[in-house]
């Protein structure tokens, strides 16, 4: 398992360790004492989501208030643009994102704290998206930013047509949107 810090120290990229021959591919997708040991971070995961989506699909971002959660994110069919944006107004990458390229064909996972929102797009013809939560889902506590707001000009790779959701088009921006202290 390799472990990246990217430009928000917090949000980390997961590469596991893949071992292939004449028969295919075998990898841990997670084995909890190598992430507590590799990154330092003693999460229990209480929830696991997978989402199926087509091109152009667009989901995000979306965030918890109150029992917030850490995800532990991957692709495991096709490729999305996976993005985090920090939330915690204390932090010194407030309103930052991160972005990067998650597929079934580089495995990377992405740790994204607590304090974060995350939304992703599906560039390729279709995707499987998986992730693993550190509390269970709370639609009360539930929030979205605009996937577009010029405040965070976010730098999505679009080609071609978007397909959101109607909560995802009519979200908040960051200037409107309950943050974290």
């Amino acid at each position: 398992m390799k472990i990246e810090a990217t430009t928000i120290p917090d949000v980390l990229i997961i590469t596991p360790t893949v071992f292939s021959d004449e028969r295919g591919v075998f990898y841990e997708s997670y084995n909890q004492q190598r992430f507590i040991q590799k990154t330092g971070l003693d999460r229990t995961f209480v929830q696991d989501n997978l989402a199926r989506s087509t091109k152009g699909v667009l989901r995000g971002l979306h965030y918890q208030i109150e029992q917030t959660q850490g995800k532990l994110v991957q692709c495991i069919s096709g490729e999305v643009f996976d993005v985090s944006v920090d939330l915690r107004k204390s932090s010194e990458t407030f309103g930052q994102w991160v972005g990067i390229m998650l597929s079934s064909s580089n495995r990377r996972q992405l740790w994204i704290p607590e304090g974060f929102a995350h939304g992703y797009l599906v560039t390729s013809e279709s995707a499987e998206v998986t992730y693993k939560t550190t509390h269970y889902w709370a639609p009360q506590f539930e929030r979205t930013i605009a996937w577009n707001d010029p405040h965070l000009n976010i730098s999505w790779p679009i080609d071609g047509d978007l397909l959101l959701s109607e909560k995802d088009r009519s979200a908040a921006s960051l200037a409107q949107a309950d943050v974290f202290s």
